[in-house]
């Protein structure tokens, strides 16, 4: 997401933006914590809770202010629970979609609480304003900000539950509380004698919440920092554990879209008599769909029938007045463009490279990518006179609420989005148009319109995510440098090409700076010092574009890592001693990150096999590093990826069995833009891959062995689901180009 990564995923370089706003909106609330005000309890059946209100208005209303000396009553955010049996049910304010956030905030919480592990359970949240995002004040997951952002927040809910408990285990036995302590989910007194946190439950929830609270020492965390298993790895391993799509309501019908091929065309003519004829059909309906074009949806009793009569529409497509997009012209014009300079965001002085004693010109071409997570975009929405209900895997509910209000004609306090698991996003299941989410409501409006008053759930097909748009942008690099045999750079010259993900968005104002979307260039430049002119070009394209995981760093870390790469090997140079002088001595946490994996892989030290070679990068994305030392050969005339050593700084790893799992897919995501297939193409403006026979992703086969190692820190933790992908690629392409002499320029490969 990003947002991203960015709503999802909104990067650090646009936190001071963010804070600016976030300042002029609420005085109270800063990025590093929650202000007193922010931490308010209500009564529940089961024990007591503890929530927050935003500090900063969800996206969907910018301009409303959060109210001040709000009642607990007021604002019922609940975050914990206590049983009477002592269990602890955390509530998470994120969408857990496969990166672990189900255990981590819970683990991070229960430290402060001292509670018993064993009986900690965590659910999902909801579009509430009490699930917003704490420092960015709207719901979001991506930009790896989900730990980050909530790690205080959860501590300081944990440790003000504590502090109730203990309060009140001190009222009961009239001691003074500085006199108790608390472990394993217990109140100890004097002489050993001890209370249950359940038994303390409904006497702590009649207190005031403490104002301030004393955090552990890191050195003292007992669950923060320890390898832990996932709360939900038996629902998952044993098939039991529902997602978005399981959805199952009293009454549901389930709907299926036949969706223009071109984007933004509209339905010309239709014949649905067979569909109408196949058993469980209730409607054939024409509904509005994205980009402004117009589908037809065919609802039913369940899926198979809904999808057997999409399959006997006739259709015939009004594509007039829409752009139809050819990708092999689009390259060609694209790299016109980049001979040109467009909007700068950097402007050094690169005079010096008409003089260099060396120069290297090179082009680089990276294709639209699709997401394709695990589980099909879905949404389901059940409408109930002034009221609706959405169940939905998204990654922004509150933005996705607030498009549902005005696609269903809504007040936004009346409709309730029910955050489901998701089987991945990849910032899909994040997007300003909410266009999956605003198409099912259109999809449910229209059944109750023709009489059909039941809950809707949409489906898609994994044809109709591959082909149904929103897409990792498609862009050309044109780079210039000159440098001495040294490897100084005495100038960088660099024009990149590619549609803006958040132009034409609520976000363009916040992330379009002088003509350049920051998302399409973030990952250049740093950390190596150099001069360099850097321009960008934004085309208007009738392709929907996104975030895809890592954003702008899944093609500017290629870029920056394998030239900087050729130039030491040109300088006959080793590529690690050489990044490292380029680093200086500002970046000790990309240096740690890099001299791990070394260390780990055996690099310089380790004879490898014959035709394999060592291949090295560096990246920072989302406020960590990752660097990868890679083992590589060619088999059969095609690449071959063997082994992966990561070197990880993350700061502190809340959960490290959950980062280790983090890097090992996001370097498998990374190694996906690789393999020749993995790209998305058009002709006549129709997407020509439809599913994983025509759209490659890598098999088991594929996978290497893959070793994480994490550089230890006691600092408060930075992202993680996106920071292992773009770094693996470059390292990937830098170990084949000493194996094969030849230096990749286009993704997925292709040698040259």
């Amino acid at each position: 997401m990003h947002f991203e990564d960015r709503l999802i995923e909104l990067p650090r370089h646009l936190q001071s933006h963010l804070q600016t706003l976030l300042q002029s909106t609420t005085p109270e609330a800063t990025s590093a914590g929650l202000s007193r005000r922010s931490f308010l309890k209500m009564a529940t059946a089961s024990g007591f809770s503890l929530g927050c209100y935003p500090m900063l208005a969800s996206a969907q209303d910018a301009a409303a202010k959060a109210p001040a000396g709000l009642k607990p009553t007021e604002q019922p955010g609940a975050f914990v629970q206590i049983a009477k049996d002592g269990t602890v049910t955390v509530t998470i304010n994120r969408l857990e979609f496969g990166q672990g956030v189900q255990t981590g905030l819970p683990m991070i919480l229960a430290e402060e609480l001292d509670a018993d592990w064993s009986k900690v359970k965590s659910v999902n949240g909801s579009n509430h304003p009490a699930y917003v995002d704490p420092a960015f004040g709207m719901h979001l997951t991506g930009g790896s900000n989900s730990i980050a952002h909530s790690y205080t927040q959860y501590r300081e809910l944990g440790a003000r539950t504590r502090a109730m408990l203990v309060q009140a285990a001190a009222e009961q036995w009239k001691v003074d509380p500085s006199s108790l302590r608390t472990e394993n989910g217990h109140v100890i007194g004097p002489g050993g004698k001890k209370l249950g946190y359940g038994e303390l439950a409904d006497a702590a929830m009649k207190l005031p919440v403490p104002e301030k609270v004393t955090l552990k020492d890191p050195k003292n965390f007992r669950l923060i920092g320890k390898p832990t298993g996932r709360l939900d790895a038996k629902a998952k391993s044993t098939g039991t554990q529902d997602f978005g799509i399981d959805v199952h309501l009293p009454g549901m019908l389930t709907a299926v879209v036949a969706r223009p091929p071109v984007f933004g065309a509209k339905v010309k003519t239709i014949d649905d008599a067979a569909a109408k004829a196949i058993k469980g059909v209730k409607a054939v309906l024409r509904v509005p769909v994205d980009r402004g074009g117009e589908g037809v949806a065919i609802i039913a009793t369940g899926y198979w029938p809904a999808k057997q009569a999409r399959d006997v529409l006739k259709l015939e497509w009004d594509t007039d007045g829409v752009e139809k997009i050819d990708s092999t012209k689009m390259l060609a014009s694209y790299k016109e463009l980049a001979k040109k300079q467009g909007a700068l965001k950097f402007n050094d002085d690169v005079s010096k490279i008409a003089t260099a004693p060396h120069k290297l010109n090179a082009e680089f071409v990276f294709p639209y990518l699709a997401h394709t997570p695990m589980e099909p975009l879905n949404c389901t929405v059940a409408i109930k006179g002034d009221k609706a209900e959405l169940w939905v895997g998204t990654q922004m509910p509150g933005l996705d609420g607030f498009a549902a209000s005005k696609t269903l004609g809504l007040k936004p306090e009346n409709i309730a989005v029910h955050t489901q698991y998701a089987g991945g996003g990849f910032g899909r299941r994040a997007i300003a148009t909410s266009d999956y989410v605003v198409e099912a409501c259109n999809v449910a409006k229209a059944a109750q319109t023709a009489g059909l008053d039941a809950p809707i759930r949409t489906l898609w097909s994994r044809e109709d995510d591959v082909k149904g748009g929103y897409y990792r942008p498609m862009h050309v690099h044109k780079a210039e440098i000159g440098f001495d045999a040294q490897g100084n750079i005495l100038g960088w010259d660099h024009v990149i090409v590619g549609q803006s993900i958040v132009g034409g968005t609520p976000f363009e104002s916040m992330m379009v700076k002088d003509g350049v979307d920051i998302t399409a260039v973030e990952g250049m430049k740093e950390p190596y010092e150099m001069p360099m002119r850097l321009s960008v070009h934004h085309p208007k394209i009738n392709v929907p574009v996104l975030w895809w995981r890592s954003v702008g760093s899944t093609h500017t870390a290629f870029v920056m890592e394998t030239l900087l790469d050729e130039i030491a090997q040109t300088t006959k140079q080793d590529p690690v001693a050489y990044r490292l002088k380029l680093m200086g001595d500002k970046h000790p946490r990309h240096k740690a990150a890099l001299q791990l994996a070394v260390e780990k892989s055996g690099y310089g030290k380790k004879k490898l096999p014959a035709g394999r070679a060592y291949g090295v990068a560096v990246h920072e994305s989302f406020s960590s590093v990752v660097a990868y030392v890679v083992e590589a050969s060619m088999k059969n005339g095609q690449p071959k990826l063997h082994k992966v050593t990561a070197g990880v700084h993350c700061n502190l790893a809340v959960n490290p069995r959950s980062v280790d799992a983090q890097v090992q897919g996001a370097a498998l995501m990374g190694l996906s833009m690789c393999l020749p297939g993995a790209a998305i193409t058009l002709k006549d403006g129709v997407v020509e891959q439809s599913n994983f026979g025509d759209f490659v992703v890598p098999r088991i086969t594929d996978m290497p062995q893959v070793a994480v190692h994490i550089v230890p820190s006691a600092d408060a933790p930075t992202g993680m689901g996106e920071p292992g992908l773009p770094a693996l690629a470059p390292a990937f392409a830098n170990a084949i180009a000493r194996v094969s002499g030849k230096r990749w320029r286009e993704l997925p490969y292709k040698l040259t």
